[in-house]
């Protein structure tokens, strides 16, 4: 559920000592007030950081429409202030956006409470959402760490989608980035990981399923999509104490969320224990990491602009559904573009996506190295990403998107070509393409009284060497067997044998040198069929292996 507070949208400058209401508009260069025992310039060194990071990162534009994620603690409300006051030169228009995640009941009651009546206050336009990230948890088998950074993301995306901003602003800080360092240190990663978060990026999209929001604002038309929304960490090289002493110098007041103190939670445990204790070693660690996280950070970018250009050397076929990379000339790259080409595709498929981590990446690499990889190979990867082998390729598909299997063979990628003799595997399907060639003499005494919808015997210098497999196109025509030459349209054939719909643009039609030569389960083409004169004839028979019969390759 999301509920709308306030309606105006100020640049204000907040002075919080009693008798001081907030200054509206242009009056951020006229209220002065000195907070009592506090120096000006004291007070402007966490936003002149916040505005130096805005300029170095181009995070948002002045005026622009910003939604700030609040909780009420002392990180956002910060944020939350530091925008207000920014010169107009900075300034965003704001619009807060707190989600009470159903774990904490009347402290969580409390939290949202306080932060719509400080928006109210304040004169910001403020969302409220809840959901309940217990109940996430448990259905998808996640911590409630993750089950809740979710449900933030998805609630953030829909409220930005809802009031036409393309930014999200959260409250990550200088010590966040240490502790995300560290923690993706010790699980093991690579450069993406070791470079901790990124002043601007794009916004987590939900690779997982439903939205966790219980209740989503409809989305106002000309809104950007999810995909296109951004992510801001505007206090990103701002220190933890220096936040905490900003709100005591300007009088803010955060809500103290005391799950924060629970060391069972790894992350408070990195936080509670494992930093101070490394701060005995070198106290200025933190410091120390954030420089080598920047220098990952610059060092990935030269790489990132290097497999730019071997992308295209080695992937043939890229969309949203499936990633088909050409397996000599990925097997012939140096172990590390093995695996960054891999990492890459996978975030293609799920950007986002956490649970895939170096153990995953290197079985489905030494899969594809080892001398018994084989056509049919499979490996299934988190979130639903199965790599299957074929014969000159392999795909990384998303197999929760794929049609249901029973229906009958779907293609996820435009062409594939059909290894003869031998088997071809559907990308991310149970479903096989066993191809022969046999003499005329050689045949079953009842393929002509008793076809078989899956199977076809077809001439084979009529097909060619190099038939293929691929979906419908545009002006596709058939000569059906059994119809005396007569050609239809392959749309209308499909409508007129009940092909649902649905699979018409996933089916799989072979083609040959003189075109469709078998719309597959349904008619072969007149002009491919085995006549008296016929010397070699190509067999062709599709199989259905459920997934769990299927070689899964493991260590």
């Amino acid at each position: 559920m999301i509920r709308s507070v306030g309606i105006f949208h100020a640049r204000i400058v907040l002075c919080l000592q009693a008798g001081c209401k907030p200054c509206v508009a242009g009056a951020a260069l006229t209220c002065r007030r000195p907070l009592r025992g506090v120096t000006i310039a004291a007070m402007m060194d966490v936003q002149a950081a916040v505005a130096a990071a805005i300029s170095a990162s181009a995070l948002f534009d002045p005026d622009e429409l910003l939604v700030v994620g609040v909780s009420g603690g002392a990180d956002s409300l910060c944020l939350l202030h530091v925008l207000c006051a920014l010169p107009p030169a900075f300034a965003p228009r704001v619009h807060v956006a707190h989600l009470h995640h159903g774990l904490r009941g009347a402290e969580a009651d409390a939290d949202a409470a306080f932060v719509a009546g400080l928006a109210a206050a304040w004169r910001l336009p403020c969302s409220v959402g809840q959901a309940d990230v217990g109940a996430q948890a448990r259905g998808a088998g996640l911590s409630l760490e993750e089950a809740g950074r979710r449900a933030r993301y998805t609630f953030l995306g829909t409220v930005a989608q809802s009031v036409g901003a393309r930014t999200v602003a959260v409250a990550h800080n200088a010590d966040d980035q240490v502790e995300t360092i560290l923690m993706h240190f010790l699980r093991g990663s690579g450069l993406s990981g070791l470079r901790g978060m990124l002043p601007l990026s794009p916004l987590p999209r939900p690779p997982w399923g439903r939205a966790v929001v219980d209740r989503p604002l409809e989305t106002r038309a000309g809104a950007p999509a999810a995909v296109d929304l951004r992510l801001a960490r505007p206090l990103l090289d701002v220190p933890r104490p220096d936040i905490e002493a900003y709100c005591r110098e300007h009088g803010l007041t955060p809500r103290v969320d005391r799950t924060n103190l629970d060391v069972t939670l790894f992350r408070n445990r990195l936080r509670h224990e494992l930093l101070p204790l490394l701060e005995t070693y070198n106290p200025g660690v933190r410091a120390a990491l954030r420089r080598s996280a920047q220098v990952v950070s610059d060092e990935q970018q030269v790489l990132r602009e290097l497999l730019a250009t071997l992308w295209p050397q080695v992937v043939t076929h890229s969309d949203a559904g499936a990633v088909t990379f050409a397996l000599a000339p990925w097997r012939q790259l140096q172990v590390a573009w093995q695996r960054s080409l891999l990492r890459e595709a996978i975030h293609r498929l799920r950007p986002g996506l956490r649970d895939v981590g170096f153990e995953h990446v290197e079985r489905a690499r030494r899969l594809l190295i080892s001398p018994a990889c084989a056509t049919g190979h499979r490996v299934t990867l988190p979130r639903g990403l199965v790599l299957t082998v074929g014969y000159a390729s392999f795909t990384l598909a998303d197999g929760q998107a794929r049609p249901d299997d029973h229906a009958g063979p779907q293609l996820l990628v435009p062409a594939l070509p059909v290894a003869v003799p031998g088997v071809t595997c559907l990308p991310a399907s149970g479903w096989r393409l066993e191809a022969e060639m046999r003499r005329p003499t050689e045949l079953p005494l009842a393929w002509r009284t008793e076809p078989q919808p899956w199977r076809a015997f077809l001439d084979a210098d009529v097909v060619g060497p190099a038939p293929f497999l691929r979906a419908r196109q545009p002006g596709d025509w058939l000569y059906p067997l059994g119809l005396g030459g007569h050609r239809t349209s392959l749309n209308a054939f499909m409508i007129n044998h009940k092909l649902p719909a649905a699979l018409r643009s996933r089916w799989p039609l072979l083609v040959g040198a003189q075109g469709i030569a078998w719309l597959c389960g349904l008619r072969p083409d007149e002009r491919a069929r085995v006549q008296p004169g016929t010397q070699r004839v190509l067999c062709l028979t599709w199989r259905y292996l459920p997934a769990e019969t299927l070689f899964e390759h493991g260590e």
